[in-house]
């Protein structure tokens, strides 16, 4: 059986994650994508290296085409926040699981999104659009409110501005960047931030916990720290599942953002129709000892995934990411590292190279490396982490 998998950049999930997992599955795997050579050479030294076909994977319509002059499919999958609604209109349309694509598109337009919520009765946040050149000066949003592209990534080009002159001031730096975009002014939603990571078959939908961020401090958002939650307030969990449920979110992995508010309130920041990444997604699997990224393409391939996935709810974790603080080259950092005492698991995975020269952008393209860890008790999981960022150090050369 056929899996063709669409991806813009590579990344770990599907490296180290969804391609060790199909060929666990049996399954041999084409990878569509606009960056052909870099995908190949990040599949160098895999057992199973995948085969790798360019092809415009943001039009639809050239996935069809590829697919349909390859070999037969037996699902099409992506864990791209960009290409979920494309991914599922290639499936549907070679009769495969696929997601709804208008669940896939209302995921990922965030204007949309908060439409759609409204529209339902679920929750109303002020929103608005802002069309390339201009500059917002027309709104009048409740300030403080955040900025960012309509259909961004990952917190980049998000910021919060405290008025209309930055917020036309802001605009006018986004769109140097990305004249194209259309941008969203919305609400300032406070509150402690949280994820929710749901896993579903299209009837039935498994909650595996979710994880508790720190931000970096404003006007940014860059995500620090996340611990691993096993359970949300079933009042809670349940404010967020009915908004997924107004959207359609159903098959397969899904990552939610979301704050609760002093009262209780929960409010969604975001939906990323896929797996969480920045290494959560393989520590999660790790935490929950459950095949995760089988099951999710089990999912993608018509296949129910089991009433009881067998999750543990015992294990706690922290994964904590190393982050630049200024333009440079990187020219000192600790390699890979994996170690396992005392009931912590401990690794370390490199995000930039040595040698490697970048602006400072502050977003997650800023991360150097991630740490985390994994263990029955929160407090030495939290230690751990903490020792080997003392002991190692970042070094980057103006």
């Amino acid at each position: 059986m056929r899996l063709y998998l669409l991806a813009l950049n590579p990344t770990d999930s599907v490296t180290q994650g969804f391609l060790p997992a199909a060929a666990r599955l049996g399954l041999t795997v084409t990878v569509l994508t606009d960056s052909a050579e870099a995908h190949r050479a990040a599949y160098t030294g895999l057992a199973a290296a995948p085969e790798v076909v360019e092809c415009e994977v943001r039009d639809h319509r050239e996935v069809i085409a590829v697919i349909a002059r390859q070999h037969a499919p037996a699902a099409v999958f992506s864990n791209s926040d960009h290409l979920q609604t494309q991914t599922a209109l290639a499936a549907e349309y070679f009769g495969l699981p696929a997601k709804d694509w208008k669940a896939a598109l209302r995921a990922k337009n965030k204007a949309e999104l908060r439409r759609h919520l409204a529209q339902a009765g679920l929750d109303s946040v002020w929103s608005a659009e802002i069309a390339p050149g201009e500059d917002g000066s027309a709104l009048d949003p409740p300030f403080p409110c955040v900025l960012k592209p309509r259909e961004g990534v990952a917190s980049e080009d998000v910021a919060l501005v405290a008025d209309a002159a930055e917020l036309a001031l802001r605009c006018r730096e986004i769109q140097r960047r990305r004249p194209d975009a259309v941008l969203v002014a919305e609400e300032f939603l406070t509150g402690e931030l949280y994820t929710l990571e749901t896993l579903g078959d299209g009837r039935t939908r498994h909650v595996l916990g979710g994880f508790h961020t720190r931000l970096s401090p404003p006007p940014h958002f860059v995500e620090e720290v996340l611990t691993f939650v096993p359970a949300h307030p079933p009042a809670v969990l349940g404010q967020v599942l009915a908004q997924l449920d107004a959207l359609g979110v159903g098959l397969g992995a899904c990552h939610t953002e979301f704050v609760v508010q002093p009262d209780g309130r929960a409010r969604l920041i975001e939906v990323n129709y896929r797996a969480i990444g920045d290494q959560c997604d393989l520590m999660l699997a790790q935490i929950l000892e459950i095949p995760y990224f089988e099951h999710v393409l089990r999912a993608h391939l018509g296949e129910p995934l089991p009433a009881d996935l067998g999750a543990r709810g015992d294990l706690r974790a922290r994964n904590e990411v190393v982050c630049a603080d200024r333009a440079g080259v990187l020219t000192a950092a600790p390699g890979p590292y994996d170690r396992d005492t005392d009931g912590v698991r401990l690794a370390y995975r490199p995000l930039r190279g040595l040698g490697e020269r970048h602006e400072h952008h502050r977003t997650n393209r800023d991360y150097l490396g991630v740490v985390w860890a994994i263990g029955s008790d929160q407090d030495a999981v939290d230690a751990a982490v903490a020792a080997f960022i003392t002991a190692n150090s970042w070094e980057i050369t103006p």
